[in-house]
């Protein structure tokens, strides 16, 4: 992990002192972490050995209100990120990660929220023979979330700054193959900031308060993927869902949501036909419907082109007792002008992931 980390910083300074003099509005930063895993799962408890350690290297850019959206909500930065995570652990491996992330400001741009989202490769994921121990981790590719707050200052000494707080990694497949207990570490971090610009550009403040109205909105949606059951070696199975919901946007941030969804979840179909055959005594034939309907409320988060939903779902058909008859949906959506917009969501139940869903919308 060392080589690696000298690696990247090699690169870091090479890019930084090659740069030009020109305004790019960016600036990077490199981040050191350790920390431990948190036992979130009884499942994972032979898995903590050690203080998992790596580093985070990430290319920001910096808004100063030439958008409305960004003075809304202060000046955010977005960028992307490079991670290293080495578990301590040989059954675990060690996680290389690629992220898209925001940073939000507050207390006078001291305090700094980041928020990523991107894709993991795991090295040494589960294998029943080989790696059997592996219970988190049942798949090579895994998505992967990341949060850091952190006491930031920037321009310290010239271009170079300091920040410094906690960071949570989250990696999980969200059951798209089992075994998939997951990974959540928190840990202490302390990085470097570098701008390429001398100096920043000055923030702009033209928002007037212009009240933002809209009529109701109804919106259709379909989303699939594939997944799979606790049951290792059951099989990956594809699964649709429709969905039906009117929004109400209350600001030009926020807007909220009540809808149905319509569920088949073909596992479920080869879960139900498997509890049959292997636990009689449960009195089961096979023959319960796999389908499921439920209703939720909703919320909606608009920022820029993009927007994240956080929905509260109950079953209202439910004919097979399957996590509980309550469900919830976070993710985020891409618009494409002013009606077609992507999804990609995660539904669970709590704690427990259920399935990573792509999805395709129209907003009426």
């Amino acid at each position: 992990m060392k080589r690696l980390l000298t690696y990247f910083i090699c690169v870091f300074c090479t890019c930084v002192f090659s740069q030009e003099k020109k305004t790019t509005k960016a600036y990077f930063d490199v981040n050191y972490f350790t920390g431990n895993i948190a036992v979130h799962n009884d499942d994972i408890t032979h898995l903590i050995q050690g203080h998992p350690e790596g580093f985070l290297l990430s290319w920001n850019t910096k808004t100063f209100g030439e958008e409305d959206w960004q003075q809304r909500y202060n000046y955010p930065d977005y960028g992307l990120s490079l991670g290293y995570q080495d578990f301590k652990n040989s059954v675990l491996g060690n996680n290389i990660s690629l992220y898209a992330h925001y940073n939000f400001y507050f207390l006078n741009r001291n305090l700094m929220l980041r928020l990523g989202q991107g894709l993991a490769y795991a090295s040494n994921p589960y294998d029943k023979v080989d790696n059997y121990k592996n219970v988190a981790f049942g798949s090579t590719i895994l998505s992967s979330t990341y949060a850091m707050i952190n006491y930031k200052k920037e321009r310290v000494f010239n271009r170079f700054g300091v920040q410094a707080g906690l960071t949570l990694l989250h990696y999980s497949n969200a059951n798209v193959k089992a075994p998939n207990t997951s990974v959540n570490t928190i840990a202490f971090n302390v990085g470097v900031t570098y701008n390429l610009d001398e100096q920043d550009a000055e923030y702009l403040h033209t928002l007037t308060n212009e009240k933002f109205t809209q009529p109701i909105k109804y919106n259709l949606v379909f989303r699939s993927g594939v997944n799979e059951s606790d049951v290792v070696g059951s099989g990956q199975f594809p699964f649709y869902i429709l969905s039906a919901y009117a929004d109400k946007r209350l600001n030009h941030k926020s807007a909220v949501q009540l809808g149905t969804d319509v569920f088949f979840s073909n596992f479920l179909k080869e879960y139900i036909k498997y509890r049959a055959a292997a636990f009689p005594e449960a009195g089961e034939d096979g023959s319960a419907d796999y389908k499921r309907v439920g209703v939720f409320a909703g919320h909606e988060l608009f920022i820029n082109k993009m927007s994240v939903v956080t929905q509260f779902g109950y079953y209202v058909y439910y004919p097979y007792d399957f996590e509980g008859r309550t469900y919830l949906r976070i993710g985020a959506k891409r618009y494409f002008g002013e009606k077609w917009f992507a999804a990609l969501t995660l539904k669970s139940h709590g704690a427990k992931a259920e399935a990573v869903e792509l999805g395709v919308g129209i907003r009426l």
